[in-house]
Formats: C-alpha cells, sequence, structure tokens
C-alpha cells in the first residue's frame, strides 16, 4: 500500500488539521472518517482512485494528527473547522464522503455551505437523529429511562465509553481489536499490516468523550429527537446525497439509513445486502465501483 505525506492547514480558531492528499485531476472528493479512526483509514482508497480524482483525507480536530486545544460539543464544530479548510485550501464544488461519524458532519457542511458541497456520501453514516445513549444495569443492559444527560455520564459509561477509554490510556491493541473484530471487522477483516496501523491511529484519538456526546445530541431535523431539539438544518441541504449502507451493519443499523432517506425525499439510497459497517473492507472492489459511479 502507498503512503501519503501528512500536511497542516491552520485555522483561525487556533487549531491545525492534518490531511492526507493525492490527485491532481478530476472531480474533487473529501473524505471524513469516523470515530476512532483517521484519514490513514482511507489510504487503500486513495491508492485506487488518485488517478481519477482529486482527492483529500482529514484528520479530524482531538483525531490522528490535528491538534485539540479546544472541545467539541457538536458535530457541527467537526464541520465548520473542514469548510474554513476548504477555503483555506481552495478545494471548491466538492463532494464529501463522511464514513459513520463523519456523515453527519458532512450532512452539517452541506447545510452551512450550499455553495461549496455539491455531492454528500453517507457511508455507513450516523442517522439524522443522532445516536442514542443509554445508562446501564448491573448487567451491562441499557436502562431506557436513563438516557445519559452530559459528557461525565458517557465518561463513566461501563460498557460503550470507559474500556475505549481505558485501552487508549495502555495502548492496549488486544482490546481494541477485539472491539472492532465485534463489530465492525466482524465479516472481513484488514490485512495484518494495514490493520496494525489503524490499531496505532485510533489511539491518537483525544476526544472519544466529545465525540460521543456530539453523537447523542446530533439532530437536524424539526423534532425532537428524545436527547436534543432538531434543528431543522436538513431543510438547508442542497446538495445531492447518496447514502450507502450494509445491511448487516452492527453500529449503525440500516434503519437509521432508510430515516435519512425518509428526511431527505430526493437523496438515493442503497442497501448491500453482504456488508457491515466498513464496506470499504467488506468488499472493496464494490466500494470503488459504486463511488466512480456517483462521485462526478
Amino acid at each position: 500500500m502507498k503512503h501519503y505525506e501528512v500536511n497542516t492547514v491552520y485555522l483561525s480558531n487556533g487549531e491545525s488539521l492534518a490531511y492526507r492528499q493525492a490527485g491532481n485531476q478530476g472531480p474533487k472528493l473529501l473524505l471524513v472518517h469516523g470515530n476512532m479512526s483517521s484519514s490513514i483509514f482511507f489510504e487503500t482508497t486513495m491508492n485506487e482512485l488518485e488517478n481519477h480524482y482529486q482527492l483529500i483525507a482529514v484528520d479530524l480536530r482531538g483525531f490522528g494528527d490535528s491538534t485539540y486545544n479546544k472541545e467539541v460539543n457538536s458535530l457541527k464544530d467537526f464541520a465548520d473547522d473542514l469548510i474554513e479548510f476548504l477555503r483555506t485550501k481552495q478545494f471548491e464544488d466538492v463532494t464529501v464522503l463522511g464514513w459513520s461519524t463523519g456523515g453527519g458532519i458532512a450532512l452539517e457542511m452541506a447545510a452551512s455551505k450550499p455553495q461549496l458541497i455539491k455531492k454528500v456520501i453517507l457511508l455507513d453514516s450516523v442517522g439524522v437523529q443522532g445516536y442514542p445513549m443509554f445508562q446501564k444495569d448491573e448487567k451491562g443492559q441499557p436502562i431506557l429511562d436513563k438516557p445519559h444527560t452530559s459528557k461525565e455520564t458517557i465518561a463513566k459509561d461501563a460498557v460503550q465509553v470507559a474500556p475505549i477509554l481505558h485501552a487508549y490510556a495502555n495502548k492496549d491493541k488486544a482490546t481494541m481489536r477485539a472491539i472492532w473484530d465485534a463489530l465492525i471487522y466482524n465479516l472481513k477483516k484488514p490485512d495484518e499490516y494495514e490493520y496494525d496501523l489503524y490499531l496505532e491511529a485510533m489511539f491518537k484519538q483525544r476526544n472519544l468523550v466529545d465525540v460521543d456526546y456530539s453523537l447523542m445530541v446530533f439532530n437536524m431535523t424539526d423534532e425532537h429527537s428524545g436527547f436534543a431539539a432538531g434543528s431543522n438544518r436538513l431543510s438547508q441541504i442542497k446538495a445531492d446525497v447518496v447514502i450507502l449502507h450494509g445491511e448487516k451493519d452492527l453500529v449503525v443499523p440500516v434503519a437509521y439509513a432508510k430515516q435519512i432517506k425518509e428526511q431527505l425525499n430526493d437523496a438515493t439510497l442503497i442497501v448491500f445486502d453482504h456488508t457491515g459497517h466498513s464496506l470499504i473492507t467488506d468488499d472493496f472492489e464494490l466500494f470503488i465501483k459504486t463511488l466512480k459511479e456517483h462521485v462526478n
């Protein structure tokens, strides 16, 4: 696998975003990673597409080699960073592909700057009413009448959050691999060399609780989600939206993709019956083929 030089853009808010760039011709494609990852997860994609597209993959604030000087309280905070990044790079008329958490960020970007973002591709994306998080009982089961209410309660979640924070603190690859094997790479795993790179990248994340909180309160609809009031920012999206989702996704069930389609009637929904939360890994050839059909 070919690797790409990591460069940096400095933002007016005091943050700096690290990024990888490839290709100098064709449509412009911004690749936005999800939680517990970074731009390095897109290097195989960049290898395959660099002769066809102008590609940029960014480390979000608090991930990878980007800074984390100020806490994040919403997915829009990430989106605002990326909009300034695109302007600084003079990268316009862009298709934004967002994986998982990155999907919500891509939608926020499209709502904020419709003249900048021409298309959004949601890859196993969080739903438009966020990702619910509940406190747990002594058996580790969610207590449905006790939602998390703050970053403090999220950080103490003994099932979804605390084990990851502990693994990060101890650079415990075995635990992180077990989590990813069970939920993300349950159908197919990257080769060992790539997997080790991804595990190393996970340990660079410094904002896990911020991201979990931001996902919980994310809501672009006009209705209350049970966790947060709706911003109704979906109504501001002018870009074409393509939803790609695995039927076997264990992290973000396909129902979330169908909800997005209901909210955005003009969106294109494509469900893959044999893939999970990582189409890039589960069927790379199909992923690349589908991108080429929709990025133009």
